[in-house]
């Protein structure tokens, strides 16, 4: 399993932050590897929302099935993926006196024909750095509309 935990100070305060967690379908504008959001379900937030995510990293491209099973209102989604590589992930934003840290949790498990656990070990250094700069991306985003 790799487990794979980033973070990042945001200088925007935690509304403005939950608010872009919580809009699933922009998560591609900041999630380079995240090339296509699809939705399963009606709803589009909250628990029990479907989607399918392109996701693409390196030369591995797959669709990533995930459900959203918590959503803690102004602080956290947590998922369940479902497609080809299985596991659970939390995004959690937490408030701070100069604006909000994301915390970006994964536990993931790639099948054993691509490799299990060797898979998993290689995988965990290039997900964080992928994360790493997703959170970056994600920060210029908010920090850019505030400043127009």
């Amino acid at each position: 399993m790799a487990h794979v935990t980033v973070s990042r100070h945001i200088p925007v305060s935690h509304d403005r932050v939950w608010d872009a967690l919580a809009d699933l379908k922009s998560h591609t504008d900041w999630m380079r590897d995240a090339r296509s959001i699809d939705f399963t379900t009606d709803r589009t937030t909250g628990k029990g929302t479907r989607l399918e995510v392109l996701t693409v990293i390196g030369p591995l491209r797959t669709t990533d099935v995930m459900e959203v099973v918590g959503w803690e209102e102004g602080r956290s989604i947590d998922v369940r993926h479902e497609g080809l590589v299985t596991g659970e992930g939390t995004l959690r934003v937490d408030p701070e006196d100069d604006g909000s840290v994301v915390v970006w949790e994964e536990r993931l498990t790639f099948p054993w024909w691509l490799g299990g656990p060797v898979t998993s070990w290689l995988a965990r250094p290039v997900l964080a750095a992928a994360w790493r700069g997703n959170l970056r991306r994600l920060e210029e985003s908010l920090t850019d509309r505030l400043r127009r």
